[in-house]
């Protein structure tokens, strides 16, 4: 049986969520130690993969299981009794077998959450500050510029054979006090996501200016190299 599960969790306590070797503090990592410990032996396929400090309010994954659990709402109360805090599993539904939590996606969408007020100690994990005034509509202005097909060669962490992603929605708002930068997209490259956004607050602090972005998305220039921090960035939603 071929379970779908929704997840949500606190990146900032994890060394990214995909199982490492020199790690056990990833959220696949703790998921399947769980599941184990439980008499699952299925190893859990996520969506995609998020990094360090990362988090999810929506994260997708996928688990075979035997029939002999019964219904979903017996594994949802095994789960939520011994997974951490840090960790939630949000909802489970039986799906058909050639269900794929990362190959039959076909939207991933991220939201990137900006303040410029003083931190609190409450907010600092979640949260990416900046000094500098927040200029709402060149924001929204310069989102718009990484919308369509485009190759990102010049906005990834680490080097792909296949760099062409197509944003489908790049947008700017502001709500209840912060910032939000949000992207839709099928998928991305390794930290596509901190670095468009990293190269949306250079504009807004003046480091760079809109023709130099468009240089560095048409891989004329590299003018920013160093993505956003992780702590302001969830993944959350993952449409089929």
């Amino acid at each position: 049986m071929r379970l779908k599960l929704t997840i949500s969790y606190n990146g900032a306590l994890f060394y990214g969520s995909q199982i490492q070797i020199n790690t056990p503090d990833t959220v696949m990592g703790v998921l399947c130690k769980i599941l184990q410990r439980v008499g699952i032996k299925s190893v859990p396929i996520a969506s995609g993969r998020t990094d360090r400090g990362v988090h999810a309010t929506a994260q997708v994954i996928h688990l075979d299981i035997e029939p002999s659990w019964g219904e979903q709402q017996k594994l949802l109360r095994v789960l939520d009794h011994h997974l951490p805090p840090s960790i939630q599993v949000r909802d489970i539904v039986e799906v058909d077998k050639d269900f794929h939590a990362r190959y039959s996606a076909k939207v991933r969408c991220y939201r990137y959450i900006i303040s410029n007020l003083k931190p609190t100690p409450f907010e600092y994990d979640f949260i990416t500050f900046t000094r500098d005034t927040i200029n709402l509509e060149l924001l929204k202005d310069s989102a718009k510029l990484f919308e369509g097909v485009h190759n990102f060669a010049y906005l990834q962490k680490r080097s792909s054979s296949n760099t062409t992603r197509a944003i489908s929605k790049a947008r700017v708002y502001q709500h209840g006090g912060y910032t939000i930068i949000y992207f839709e997209a099928s998928g991305y490259l390794r930290s596509q996501v901190r670095m468009m956004v990293a190269l949306l607050l250079a504009i807004n602090n003046h480091t760079i200016t809109q023709n130099e972005l468009q240089e560095q998305l048409e891989c004329k220039k590299r003018h920013i190299t160093t993505p956003a921090p992780p702590n302001g960035l969830y993944l959350c939603s993952v449409r089929y």
